[in-house]
């Protein structure tokens, strides 16, 4: 595959108005804007989507609309997750159908399912479309690691499997991706579990990251993100990500999506409204959430208001 996956992959929120419909029109706001600061890529209805809190046709609208607004300037990926094999094949093909560029594969949630189980889930799926495609291993939300070894017998069948969106916290997990699929498949991470694994990422060689905190300060998270081809970069990426990293973990201080959507806000973008069982983010949060902007200067560099 041509595909490759590199600098800074943001997770996109899905704006929602106060009665529930999404805000597309915001949307295109903030899509705008990740091609304005140098995004690279955009990854859509992942957990920042609150994608589990979607309608099946709310999904599918998205896709259509992103498609639209995108229009071919950077790469989007879409997740198919679903709750069964089956789903994820369907979700696969509608997003192939309607011009996605590539799709994010998981294993589903809740079922606990053993790592032959999870090979043979991910080796289905990926057959059923010719688009690159990824893995999302977030053991933290589905309940299953996908394992280094499983990650390699896949790479070894499937010439789309371009880029694994690791959310482990596992060095020794980036280590032996990298050495069993020997740089096949891009390693790029998220930035969750706080941010452990951002710099050993790209240390072992991963090409960039998969993250949210480029939604409130996409420039430097392009800067940090990129792979480390030169010690400048190094440097200055290193830089960057220690300056930001107070906000970075501010952003996770409730699940995601809550807090971008209340920094966006601050920032008099449409960040919009969380659904329930989501509390909209408010209170000595919101209010050091503020103060932590302000004093890193990104109130100044990105408001709007």
């Amino acid at each position: 595959m041509a595909m490759n996956l590199t600098g800074s992959w943001v997770a996109m929120p899905i704006p929602f108005k106060k009665n529930g419909d999404i805000d597309f029109d915001g949307f295109k706001v903030l899509i705008d804007r990740q091609i304005q600061y140098g995004t690279n890529q955009l990854f859509v209805l992942g957990s920042a989507a609150e994608v589990t809190l979607l309608t099946p046709d709310e999904k599918k609208e998205i896709i259509k609309q992103t498609i639209k607004i995108v229009n071919h300037r950077i790469p989007v990926f879409f997740s198919a997750a679903s709750n069964d094999t089956q789903g994820e094949i369907e979700m696969a093909k509608f997003e192939e159908e309607q011009g996605a560029d590539g799709v994010i594969f998981t294993v589903p949630p809740y079922v606990l399912i053993p790592q032959e189980d999870a090979f043979k889930h991910l080796d289905t799926v990926m057959s059923a479309t010719s688009l690159p495609v990824g893995i999302y291993n977030n053991p933290s939300r589905l309940g299953v690691q996908v394992e280094p070894e499983t990650i390699a017998r896949l790479a070894e069948r499937h010439p789309n499997f371009v880029v694994d969106k690791e959310a482990t916290g596992s060095n020794y997990q980036l280590v032996q991706v990298q050495r069993l699929t020997k740089g096949k498949v891009k390693i790029m991470c998220c930035d969750s579990p706080y941010y452990s694994i951002v710099l050993p990422t790209l240390a072992v060689g991963g090409t960039g990251l998969a993250n949210i905190g480029g939604n409130i300060i996409p420039e430097e998270a392009a800067k940090y993100a990129r792979p480390w081809t030169s010690i400048d970069i190094v440097n200055e990426g290193r830089e960057e990500y220690f300056k930001y990293f107070p906000l970075l973990c501010e952003l996770y201080e409730v699940s995601n999506p809550v807090v971008i959507k209340a920094a966006l806000n601050l920032l008099g973008l449409p960040g919009g409204y969380v659904r329930r069982p989501y509390q909209d983010y408010d209170g000595e949060g919101l209010k050091r959430l503020e103060k932590i902007m302000t004093d890193l200067g990104v109130m100044e560099k990105y408001s709007v208001k």
